[in-house]
């Protein structure tokens, strides 16, 4: 795969999300963001690791990459504060929208005018290995991210265990401490009646 097939890939499936995006409710609008932030930001690690750099020498593309560096700014910055919402209301919306509009902005620039520019500049040999060099950096992200999200899980199901174990611990100790009293108790009685039956003996004699 060439560097603008792969690239054109991810802008297609951004464009889907965003969809999916405005015909969602409540929570499930955060879940449909979260996908998008997370290939958003696969996508602009790719490009500012391996794609842009290549483009920043040549002439054709030098300035358009530096313009495609601060619209990255501007977008990750929306990323960030879009995510520290607990829920989508209005505003949140609102900013959302912004956020799209930033990306097509982004996208249509990229695709009409960086990739034609890039033709001139390299050559299809070199396309090719910038698109296998990003596509493999990318399923390396995946793997960590996703390694990084079995590990959460694992942390979590460790601490639920923990927490039954304690709570069994604690159940039996309460157990035990109820058993306690009872045993003192009876011992006592006993011992009561037989002083008891020791007087009467003594009494009759």
């Amino acid at each position: 795969m060439d560097a603008f097939n792969l690239l054109k890939t991810d802008h297609q499936k951004v464009a889907e999300l965003f969809d999916q995006l405005e015909s969602s409710n409540g929570k499930a609008k955060l879940r449909v963001f979260e996908q998008i932030k997370t290939e958003l930001e696969l996508h602009t690690h790719i490009e500012e690791t391996i794609f842009y750099p290549a483009l920043e020498k040549p002439k054709q593309t030098h300035e358009l990459v530096l313009e495609a560096y601060e619209e990255h700014d501007v977008v990750k910055q929306l990323l960030e504060e879009l995510s520290t919402a607990k829920s989508a209301d209005e505003e949140w919306e609102a900013q959302a929208k912004v956020l799209r509009e930033n990306v097509e902005h982004h996208v249509e620039e990229e695709e009409n005018e960086l990739f034609k520019k890039t033709r001139a500049a390299l050559s299809e040999e070199e396309i090719e290995t910038l698109g296998e060099q990003m596509e493999n950096e990318k399923k390396r992200m995946q793997g960590t991210r996703g390694s990084k999200s079995s590990a959460k899980k694992s942390g979590g199901a460790k601490k639920s265990a923990s927490k039954t174990k304690s709570a069994s611990t604690a159940a039996k100790r309460a157990r035990t401490s109820k058993k306690g009293p009872s045993k003192s108790g009876s011992k006592s009685s006993a011992s009561k009646r037989s002083r008891s039956s020791k007087k009467s003996a003594s009494k009759k004699r």
